[in-house]
């Protein structure tokens, strides 16, 4: 007969789940969270808790927030005349920690008629001119922004997607042929 821990075979299930943690590395956080940091593993449970009861998705723009509306919309610095599309309020907390941005957000984590409203909505509201495209390039992206920009021709807006293409430190060799190319056609003057 096999040796079972069912509460901690449980908790490695669920660590498991989560995004890049395989069975090894949710084994050894088990054990870590269990047998070598309880204090440091109840303070874990504690924050996730309350990160649930308390985070929400922001009313307007679709980014995490503790209120109805959040911190980036509720910003008077920020110019909210322009407005970054994102397929996840992940996204945000990227491009916010980076901070060369300074304009408003919108997740379109779908091409339903609800969140094109929404999105439909935000730009009249906010008179928006300039809509900046922050999606994973690639095909399907590029069908998208097609689509959306067709979806808000009835708005004077100057539509811009990020740059694409070598990224800094990486050699010809490992760069896809996708962002090789996209590289080429958007070369400048050195």
């Amino acid at each position: 007969m096999k040796h079972r821990l069912e509460a901690f075979d449980n908790l490695v299930e669920v660590l498991g789940t989560l995004p890049t943690v395989g069975k090894k590395s949710a084994l050894r956080f088990a054990y870590h969270l269990v047998l070598k940091d309880t204090f440091g593993a109840m303070k874990l449970a504690n924050a996730i808790e309350t990160a649930v009861r308390s985070l929400r998705r922001c009313e307007a723009c679709g980014g995490v927030s503790e209120h109805e509306l959040c911190d980036i919309c509720l910003d008077e610095y920020r110019n909210l005349r322009m407005l970054c599309i994102v397929e996840s309020a992940k996204d945000i907390f990227v491009l916010e920690e980076n901070g060369a941005y300074e304009g408003g957000y919108f997740v379109l984590d779908s091409l339903e008629e609800e969140p094109l409203s929404r999105l439909m909505a935000l730009i009249r509201g906010r008179e928006v001119q300039e809509v900046i495209f922050a999606l994973t390039p690639g095909l399907s992206s590029d069908g998208i922004i097609l689509y959306v920009e067709e979806r808000l021709k009835e708005f004077q807006l100057s539509f811009t997607k990020i740059a694409q293409g070598v990224p800094t430190g990486v050699s010809l060799e490992n760069v896809d042929m996708l962002s090789l190319s996209k590289a080429l056609e958007s070369r400048m003057k050195a």
